[in-house]
């Protein structure tokens, strides 16, 4: 499954486990448990082209740059150029309109909230063809699960699999790749 759009010095999960609750009355709780891949840091360390004091000062400066956001709540470095994360936020989102995980020029993981037509969308940005296989020219890869739980009524969706539990269904993707469509799933407001 495809996950989002790699630019240059963008960032990828390469390893994750993500989990966003919609309530029928709009409240969220949006959270991600994983690795992100600087995609930029990543290829010039296994290309070899930085010294190790600018690839520590660039090291540095993407670690303060994860931590600016209020959302994150654990912010290390896990191997070069990969670090581990922990994001998590919630709130109406009737009212907030649109979240991203994890900034909107990063934006990995959407959720919004569309007026005229009074539903939500979650949706993870897609990668394309060219840029999947600059990801695996490069060795990396994305392995993880997204599940979307809600007592909500559900328009459509592409999850690889549904757990129904009543009132509350959970919609499931498990990701092996970039390849396939991203993961979507639109929910009526009442």
């Amino acid at each position: 499954m495809a996950l989002l759009l790699v630019l240059p010095g963008c960032y990828i999960p390469v390893l994750f486990d993500a989990e966003v609750e919609i309530t029928r009355t709009g409240f969220y709780s949006m959270v991600f448990d994983g690795y992100l891949a600087d995609t930029d840091l990543f290829d010039a360390i296994r290309r070899k082209t930085l010294s190790p004091s600018d690839e520590k000062t660039r090291t540095e400066a993407l670690v303060r740059d994860l931590k600016r956001d209020s959302a994150m709540r654990e912010v290390s470095v896990a191997r070069p150029g990969v670090f581990k994360v922990n994001w998590q936020r919630k709130g109406d989102l009737l009212k907030a309109r649109m979240v991203t995980f994890f900034q909107r020029n990063e934006a990995i993981l959407t959720a919004k909230f569309v007026a005229t037509t009074n539903t939500i969308t979650v949706e993870a940005t897609p990668v394309g063809d060219e840029a999947a296989q600059k990801l695996a020219a490069m060795g990396l890869s994305t392995k993880g699960q997204l599940r979307v739980k809600t007592d909500a009524k559900v328009r459509r969706h592409n999850a690889t699999r549904v757990v129904d539990q009543g009132l509350l269904k959970i919609y499931v993707w498990d990701v092996a790749g970039f390849e396939g469509d991203a993961p979507k799933i639109d929910i009526e407001m009442r």
